[in-house]
């Protein structure tokens, strides 16, 4: 960067009076659409909510922000453990100023906020994932979308339960997503932000014709009238769109698939979007749809050794594994891990100056590995992990084999 704006940057948190600046930055860098470019409020009220005390870092090139990136706290699952997140989102900086490094300040310091705040993972969803790959993230979920004909449509005899369409933040559609998200590894452990980011942002929207479309919803009882699953949808020009559904048991998912082969009517297509493991073409009888898949959010690990001693191992009593693990911002997650598990299996977690018979890998590779998106056996075969094979088959049998499920976004 040249002389004269080494001397005038600064970093330092965006105040809420600057909001617009924040979408001013937000709108060039993220080149909406020309629909939301003429309408400047549909930006602000999309983004610009994000900007609280705490959220938002950014540079300033005197009083004009040039570069910026927002955490904005979450909680999410992880086999079974529940972890407080820093979603990170808003990342964006002017052509001008790019290629000075302002970004990578940014995230540096902005993981360092996260780390103080007991933010041990960070979730995000990727514009290049080569860029953050070299930051450290590494993708830890996949997304399915699917489109389904009229005529391939199916309707289940049996179900003793009925759907009720309600309003979209009815108490008890927030109940099932609960008991869903703390079952399900990878999932959002849905605050009040993230509840608010799920009705702001719409998967959908480039999709749409015109305009903004109504989001309904509907709600799933089994026959004791116990709400067991729910359906956030849009109906546009003859195609449904299914933005969200949940269920807790097969019947919940019969009865809510019933609910929308009764629009059979109104629609020639169902859109949706799932999580990769659900077998949505082998659960219909003509399974001949068109799905696909595609990387989603990627994650980070921005504590190893307060990540891994809170998270929630199989038993290894008298087991041990070193690991050495290369960072590229974090000095703190540098160096040799060594775990040992004693003989009531508690884990004592210390770092060792030699690495020994340690297997190596970076931070990324440690985080799919982790929230088992990939497994260590995979990552040792694809040279991702190096190493003895006797580690990598601990590895195996301790970390939990349950695939993550994330498709939420802010």
């Amino acid at each position: 960067m040249s002389t004269k704006h080494q001397k005038k940057i600064t970093m330092r948190p965006i105040k809420e009076e600057e909001v617009d600046q924040f979408s001013d930055l937000m709108k060039y860098v993220f080149q909406v659409s020309k629909k939301a470019m003429d309408d400047e409020r549909m930006l602000i009220k999309k983004k610009s909510h994000q900007l609280k005390p705490g959220t938002a870092l950014g540079w300033f090139d005197g009083d004009k922000l040039i570069s910026q990136l927002v955490t904005l706290p979450f909680q999410v699952n992880i086999h079974g453990e529940i972890y407080d997140m820093g979603g990170v989102t808003g990342v964006g900086t002017y052509p001008e100023y790019a290629n000075h490094g302002l970004l990578h300040a940014l995230m540096k310091e902005s993981l360092k906020n996260m780390r103080e705040a007991g933010q041990y993972i960070s979730y995000l969803y990727p514009y290049s994932i080569p860029y953050y790959r070299k930051k450290g993230w590494e993708i830890i979920s996949d997304i399915i979308e699917y489109k389904i004909k009229d005529t391939q449509f199916t309707t289940y005899k049996g179900v003793s339960g009925w759907v009720e369409r309600v309003d979209k933040d009815h108490e008890e559609i927030k109940r099932v997503y609960n008991e869903f998200a703390r079952k399900t590894n990878g999932a959002m452990i849905r605050n009040e932000t993230a509840w608010n980011e799920k009705f702001r942002e719409d998967f959908w929207e480039e999709k749409f014709s015109e305009g903004e479309v109504d989001l309904q919803s509907a709600i799933y009882y089994n026959e004791d009238g116990l709400p067991f699953g729910y359906m956030y949808y849009r109906i546009v020009d003859e195609i449904f769109y299914i933005d969200e559904i949940i269920y807790l048991d097969d019947e919940a998912r019969r009865g809510l698939w019933n609910f929308i082969s009764a629009h059979i009517s109104m629609v020639y297509y169902v859109y949706g979007k799932t999580c990769v493991y659900e077998p949505i073409a082998f659960l219909l009888e003509d399974s001949e749809i068109k799905q696909t898949i595609a990387p989603y959010f990627m994650g980070r690990i921005v504590d190893v050794e307060e990540f891994l001693a809170k998270f929630p191992f199989k038993p290894a009593a008298g087991k041990r594994v070193a690991m050495t693990i290369d960072d590229p911002l974090l000095e703190w997650n540098r160096g040799t891990f060594n775990l040992i598990w004693d003989e009531e299996g508690k884990l004592e977690i210390t770092r060792v100056a030699d690495g020994g018979k340690a297997i190596k890998l970076s931070i990324q590779t440690l985080t799919t590995m982790m929230l088992s998106y990939k497994r260590p056996e995979f990552l040792w075969k694809i040279r991702r992990i190096t190493g003895d094979e006797e580690s990598i088959a601990l590895l195996e049998a301790i970390i939990p084999d349950e695939e993550p499920c994330f498709f939420d976004y802010y």
